[in-house]
């Protein structure tokens, strides 16, 4: 059997991912690619994201169609020079083995799993992943939004450091109580979660209002702060889609939470039920419904945004990811900021780039945290 060849298998993207989706290739057999270039479109329980080739080659053999429903691990292609006769392929297709389901499952247990940290008397959730001696990178995520945004670049991170994602107070696994709920609160709360991890300096990831936060940790601890990456930021400017945050904040049924939610990405159809269903199980929890409406009142009071900040003022490193069909915080904001500031709007994406987009933002990502 040529060495040759390589399996395309079905990617783990986040923790709680144990199958994919296939909805559609975006190369045919015969089909050279590039390091990088998109092979084929996957559904997740959180939302549809492309494949990219780890490295280039040649795509030999489509094992999977379209439509199909695999485990993590199954043989979706073959890839391999022109030079590999047919019937080696055929022989190597034939004799992949497929992952067993009881392996699969004992593995998703002894894995990396969020745990609760005690942070200044707050009770957080976080995931840890990665290590070694580099900087950490720590993710923040958005107003109604959980560690497991991150689903598609923390993994990537730390495969170079540690990375860290947590749960702000209000959000996902951590405790409902928020207080007045505006920035200055949340940011004293990632700070003391950075103390309760040990972790004296950072790359801080913001995403949306866990982006104005991840400024606002840059504006009053500089020192603890190694680069800032802001991803479709809150705080640089008034608009914002009114009707995005009046209508998370109130929807209760499945209609109404899959009205909202197509708001947020370039394509509706990258929604899936699994994220709608996630979502309402969230805002069913105690103390969730009162805690969206403090932040929303703090954050966006008349459908304004009421927190200001000026990235290009900070003392270290900083760039702009945006999505240029950003239906939530308009991608003017960003380009404004292009003189002083990197800036980069990514087009076919809208207010979740690092999820519609994950190759590029975390490629964008890690060259700038080794550049600071």
């Amino acid at each position: 059997m040529s060495d040759e060849i390589t399996p395309i298998t079905m990617p783990k993207w986040g923790l709680t991912m144990t199958e994919g989706k296939i909805l559609g290739w975006l190369k045919y057999e015969g089909d050279g690619f590039t390091e990088g270039e998109e092979l084929l479109e996957i559904e997740t329980t959180k939302i549809t994201n492309v494949f990219e080739a780890s490295e280039g080659g040649t795509l030999r053999r489509i094992v999977a169609a379209a439509g199909a429903t695999l485990p993590i691990g199954a043989l979706l292609a073959v890839a391999a020079p022109a030079s590999v006769p047919d019937t080696e392929i055929d022989a190597f297709v034939a004799g992949f083995a497929p992952p067993e389901p009881a392996a699969e499952a004992a593995a998703e247990d002894t894995g990396p799993a969020p745990h609760d940290i005690d942070a200044g008397g707050r009770r957080l959730r976080v995931l840890e992943l990665g290590g070694g001696d580099a900087i950490p990178v720590v993710f923040v995520h958005g107003f109604g939004a959980d560690l497991n945004a991150w689903m598609f670049n923390q993994p990537a991170l730390a495969e170079s450091r540690r990375a860290v994602a947590i749960d702000l107070p209000g959000h996902g696994g951590s405790a409902k109580e928020i207080g007045v709920g505006d920035a200055d609160t949340q940011a004293a709360a990632v700070i003391d979660a950075l103390a309760a991890l040990g972790i004296d300096k950072a790359h801080l990831v913001g995403h949306s209002m866990g982006g104005a936060i991840a400024a606002t940790v840059a504006r009053h601890y500089p020192e603890r702060v190694a680069s800032l990456t802001l991803i479709a930021t809150a705080g640089l400017g008034p608009e914002i889609n009114r009707a995005f945050i009046d209508g998370f904040v109130r929807a209760q049924r499945r209609r109404d939470a899959q009205e909202v939610l197509a708001l947020l990405v370039h394509d509706p159809a990258l929604v899936s039920r699994a994220m709608v269903e996630d979502v309402l199980r969230y805002k069913r929890l105690d103390g969730v419904q009162t805690a969206l409406e403090t932040i929303a009142r703090a954050w966006f009071p008349d459908g304004r945004q009421a927190v200001a900040i000026d990235p290009a003022a900070l003392a270290m490193p900083v760039q702009l990811i945006w999505g240029r069909d950003d239906h939530i915080i308009p991608a003017a904001h960003a380009t404004a900021l292009s003189g002083p500031l990197p800036v980069h709007i990514l087009d076919a994406a809208g207010h979740l780039p690092h999820m519609e987009k994950a190759g590029e933002v975390n490629r964008l990502i890690a060259r700038f945290i080794a550049a600071s």
